[in-house]
This record gives C-alpha cells, sequence and structure tokens, in this order.
C-alpha cells in the first residue's frame, strides 16, 4: 500500500498492534456500497470505462457474497476491512481494480463507511426499543388498575399503578428513540470527496454519490469531515443512557422479584438457578443488563478520551473509536431483544401489589390534602398529618384506625373516607396522574402512537 515510501517491511508486532480487521469487518457491506456509488461517480467522471466500472461493481459484489457466506479469508496484513476488499478485487478484476481509490483516501471511506453503519444501526436500534416500548405497553395495559405502592428513597411513597409504573419506562425509552433519530439526521451528511483531508484535484459529482448512498447532502469542509467523530460520541451517549434507563428497569424488576416484594415473578425461560442452593431463581437477564451498563457507559468515556486532544485532522487514535462503537451497538441490541422477551412473559403478582398498597401511610398525603380542601394551610396540614403519623407509630394502631380528632380538631369524622385506595387514585385525574381512567387513556395513546 505504501511500499514505495518505505524500504523495510512493517513489523509484525506493528501489524498485529494496529490491525483492525478482527474487528472492522463489520464495515463490510457499508464498504462496498461505498465504492460503487465511488466508482460510478469515477464512470461519470470519464476516469472508468463501462467495462471497467461492471468489472468493479461484479467484484465487489462476488467479495460480498463471499463474506456472508463464510469463504472470504481475511488478512491482518492488510489492516482493516478496506483493504482487504480492495486487494480480494485487485486480484479478481485485475487493472481496474486498482482504478478503485481514485480520487480517494481511507480516510473519507472510514468516515462514509462508519456514517452508514451508524445509520443502519440506528435505524435496527429504534426498531427494537419499540418492541419494548410494546412489550412494557401490553403489561400496563393489562395491570392499568392494579394498584401498587409508589417509591421514594425506596420507602413507600403514595399509590400508584402497575401500568403507571411501566408506562414511566416507555416515556424513557421514547426520549432515547428521538436522541437516536435526532443523531441520525446530524450524521446523514456525505464526507466522501474529502481526501485524506483537503479533497482531491480530480473532481467526481459528491452529491450524486451522497444521493447513491442515502445521504441527505455532502460535508461542506473537507477537515471537518475528516476529524468529525462527534456522531460516534452522540450515539454512545444516547446508548448509555438507554443502557442506563434498561438497568433502572431492571433494578425494579429485581426489587419485584424478591420474596420481600413479590409484585411479580419472571419466567423460569429468562432466569437461573443456584449451583448450591436448588430453592434459586435468579434474575440474571436484569443483573447482566445492569452490568453491562457499564460498559456502555465505559466506552464512551474512551472515546471521549481519545478524541480531546487531537489536533486536526485524522490521527491513528481515531481508529479507537471502533471498538466502544460496535461493542456498545451490539451490547444494546442484544439488551433490548432479551428484556422485550423477559417483560413479555413476566407475571404480575397484584394480589400482593395490592396488600402491599394497603398501607394507610400510603394515603398520609391525602390526609394532608383533605385538611387542605377545609381551608388549612398546607405547611399546617403537613405538621399534623406527621403528628399523627408519629401518635400512630408510637401507639401501634394503623393511621386509619385512629382516632384522629385527638391529634387535632381540624379532622372531622369523614377523615377516614380518605384511607380509600380507589377513591385516591380515582381523584388523581390531573395529566400524567396515576388515575385508572389516566393510565387507560395514555396506553390507548401510546397504542395508537407506536402502530
Amino acid at each position: 500500500m505504501w511500499k514505495g515510501r518505505f524500504t523495510q517491511q512493517t513489523a509484525d508486532l506493528v501489524q498485529r498492534y494496529g490491525e483492525s480487521i478482527s474487528y472492522d469487518w463489520r464495515l463490510y457491506p457499508h464498504d462496498i456500497a461505498g465504492s460503487i456509488a465511488h466508482a460510478r461517480a469515477q464512470l461519470n467522471a470519464g476516469l472508468l470505462s463501462k467495462d471497467e466500472f461492471s468489472q468493479i461493481e461484479n467484484g465487489l459484489r462476488e467479495i460480498q457474497q463471499e463474506i456472508e457466506s463464510g469463504d472470504f479469508e481475511f488478512s491482518m496484513e492488510l489492516e482493516d476491512i478496506h483493504m482487504n476488499i480492495e486487494a480480494a478485487l485487485t486480484q479478481k478484476i485485475g487493472p481496474a481494480g486498482a482504478k478503485l481509490h481514485t480520487a480517494r483516501s481511507r480516510n473519507d471511506q472510514v468516515a462514509t463507511d462508519t456514517r452508514l453503519y451508524c445509520r443502519s444501526s440506528i435505524d435496527t436500534l429504534f426498531g427494537l426499543a419499540t418492541g419494548l416500548q410494546k412489550a412494557l405497553l401490553g403489561k400496563a395495559g393489562q395491570h392499568a388498575a392494579a394498584v401498587v405502592p409508589g417509591y421514594t428513597h425506596l420507602q413507600r411513597g403514595q399509590p400508584v399503578t402497575i401500568g403507571h409504573h411501566l408506562l414511566a419506562y416507555v416515556e424513557m425509552l421514547e426520549r432515547d428513540k428521538q436522541r437516536l433519530r435526532d443523531c441520525r439526521k446530524r450524521l446523514n451528511t456525505c464526507p466522501l470527496g474529502s481526501g485524506a483531508l483537503a479533497g482531491s484535484t480530480i473532481n467526481l459529482d459528491r452529491h450524486a454519490i451522497a444521493q447513491e448512498l442515502g445521504f441527505d447532502g455532502v460535508s461542506t469542509n473537507s477537515m471537518d469531515a475528516i476529524a468529525d467523530r462527534d456522531y460516534i460520541a452522540e450515539i454512545l451517549f444516547g446508548l448509555a443512557l438507554l443502557g442506563t434507563h434498561l438497568s433502572r428497569l431492571s433494578e425494579d424488576l429485581i426489587l419485584w422479584c424478591t420474596s420481600e416484594f413479590g409484585f411479580a415473578t419472571l419466567s423460569d425461560a429468562h432466569t437461573t438457578g443456584s449451583s448450591l442452593m436448588p430453592q434459586k431463581k435468579n434474575p440474571d437477564v436484569c443483573e447482566i443488563t445492569r452490568g453491562k451498563t457499564g460498559r456502555l457507559i465505559g466506552n464512551l468515556v474512551a472515546l471521549l478520551t481519545a478524541l480531546k486532544g487531537l489536533p486536526l485532522t485524522y490521527n491513528r487514535d481515531l481508529q479507537e473509536d471502533k471498538e466502544p462503537l460496535f461493542d456498545s451497538i451490539e451490547t444494546t441490541t442484544l439488551a433490548l431483544e432479551v428484556n422485550t422477551e423477559m417483560v413479555s412473559a413476566m407475571q404480575v403478582n397484584e394480589t400482593t401489589c395490592r396488600q402491599a398498597a394497603s398501607d394507610p401511610l400510603l394515603l398520609a398525603t391525602d390526609l394532608a390534602d383533605y385538611l387542605v380542601r377545609k381551608g388549612v394551610p398546607f405547611r399546617e396540614a403537613h405538621e399534623l398529618v406527621g403528628k399523627a403519623v408519629a401518635a400512630s407509630e408510637k401507639s401501634e394502631t394503623p393511621l386509619d384506625q385512629m382516632d384522629l380528632g385527638t391529634v387535632s380538631s381540624e379532622f372531622s369524622s369523614d377523615a377516614s373516607e380518605v384511607f380509600s385506595l380507589k377513591s385516591a387514585l380515582r381523584a388523581r385525574t390531573n395529566p400524567g396522574s396515576p388515575s385508572v381512567e389516566n393510565v387507560q387513556r395514555e396506553v390507548e395513546r401510546w397504542q395508537t402512537y407506536l402502530q
């Protein structure tokens, strides 16, 4: 590739240290698509004959078939997927293959391939995230009226429903999808034609290349086009946050499946046992998801650290963008797939949920609201209910069985009506609140939106 300048062969250790074919082989369909578009532009510019273009296109498609069938032999000596494909093409078709790299550098070639890979991956992830939303939505609709404690600080706070709780994750995933979609818009600019850093004296129709590859337009600064890895950082951030949301869902389900909570049961297909304790049913999918989120965050930090000190334009450090990118995309892809299966097969134990939600302390805030409706300032109402709770705990009498009139004359006999879960949920009618009607309405809205 650069034998004209050097008199020594690249050392074996250097080849092993610098090769990327062991992981960037994933770019092969995008490299081939980009090369065909580039060759077509060469044809239109008079740099290739029709026969040469036909040889190149057919040769590249044959190479793609060989890779997909497992018959292609990758060479570490050729460093990366780009040179592996080019060398195979030249070997296959002869001199025409050696013309393919005219007016192109590996720098703009890699940048183009990576953008195509990211664009395709975002489309796949978008669909998988929608699949998990639908699984959560199915459970939310099924358990729209299943009352359960809502928590702050992992302490019981106020009554909500399983449906309302699961819809929170539908919302999170939608934000994740929109972040990825927004990133897709920014990355969908074609850098091919930017050369190594300063374009080329051989002018090809960059707009035609961009159109063939499905880009919205062409990059407008060759140096930025070569140096830019913002879109990879954006994707890694988006996936790290998506992973964080999956990790939070996992933690909720881990808690729900404990004997101490008992709100849900995961299927045998999505849990494992113990090598020693026969009774164990461990939520491994949830725990692995929680653990893998650390990798997603680490990949983002690794890329940002690699980028932070680089002068323009290309530096070999940028090779370090690939492994974090591939790992995050593949990890998130599998995480979305397995979590969708797990949620779909999960069983909610509504009786246990209702028993936990029957704790009258969950309606302490409603009791304060009762006083507010009687004209008591909220801070005073808060203090009075706090005294009632303290008296309840001291006397070991449930709050709903207390004679609240002994705490304050502000409490009338109708205060006992506050302690109705059904009424408490029904009263939460503001948009976004967990009344059964609101939850059912939100489920219907999401079902329509996600169709």
